[in-house]
């Protein structure tokens, strides 16, 4: 690629990045229909790093600009023209930029706002968990129709979601569906009302944050599980325990365990 062209793709804000209320939201920024491509991966990795190290944020909440897309998967034009080296290394980018949002020990939370299909979807999919928009649009893996497979995690992640005999008739099909009917799969874990979607889904994640919600159990909950998933049940154990141990340490078990005897609602500081 051209170094001016890179410079200024990179100049330009494909992902907006702000803190609200100890929430972080990612906005996946490319109209229409906010595609991927290798330098919006690369902001997303930064965001999510940000967000990582970031001690006041508790939540990461990602979503898409406007109100037609989350997000319509990866660039096609670009993969049309690219080389397969660099298709190779883009997907290979990609797959580390949602492991990296999957393996950071804080909630993370995709707030679909509109259509979410193809690599959307596997975007979403390494959400812990996902919210929608009711009425806004399609949901789906098509990539069967372009000859060829969901190549952003989606295959792993939606057969370790659904199971996979669902997984690969999702898939084979290359069906885009509503809202509810994903909400029936176990796709999507609530759908909203169509009306101020935005405000709604920050109400929903600030229900993980302090001071009602010790956020940092939260985190480790999700880091026992998302690892435990993939080893042996006494590993996923041992895994367990380090976890609750780092926990048993913190400000937050003190005061929650304290609040209990004291019989009054706890403080968290997620410290």
């Amino acid at each position: 690629m051209n170094d001016g062209i890179q410079t200024a793709l990179e100049a330009r804000a494909l992902v907006n990045y702000r803190v609200d209320s100890g929430v972080a939201i990612l906005e996946l920024n490319d109209p229409p229909a906010n595609t991927y491509s290798y330098e919006m991966n690369r902001q997303l990795d930064n965001a999510i790093l940000r967000a990582r190290m970031d001690s006041e944020v508790h939540v990461i909440v990602l979503t898409g600009a406007g109100e037609k897309f989350f997000c319509a998967g990866a660039n096609i034009q670009m993969l049309a023209k690219a080389d397969p080296t660099y298709k190779y290394y883009f997907c290979l980018h990609a797959n580390e930029t949602l492991l990296r949002l999957e393996n950071t020990p804080k909630l993370v939370i995709a707030a679909i706002n509109g259509h979410c299909v193809g690599g959307g979807l596997e975007v979403a999919l390494a959400a812990d968990l996902r919210i929608a928009r009711k009425g806004a649009g399609k949901i789906g893996l098509p990539e069967v129709n372009l000859g060829v497979l969901p190549g952003t995690g989606g295959t792993q992640r939606v057969s370790r979601l659904l199971g996979k005999s669902k997984a690969i008739e999702l898939m084979a099909k290359g069906e885009t569906f509503d809202f509810e009917r994903a909400l029936h799969l176990g796709l999507i874990n609530e759908i909203f009302e169509a009306g101020n979607f935005p405000l709604q889904a920050m109400e929903y994640a600030r229900q993980f944050c302090p001071p009602g919600k010790a956020a940092k159990a939260v985190g480790r909950m999700k880091r026992a599980v998302q690892t435990g998933w993939e080893v042996s049940l006494e590993a996923g154990l041992a895994l367990e325990r380090e976890n609750q141990q780092l926990l048993f340490e913190s400000e937050d078990a003190k005061e929650g365990l304290a609040a209990y005897l004291e019989k009054r609602p706890p403080v968290f500081k997620a410290k």
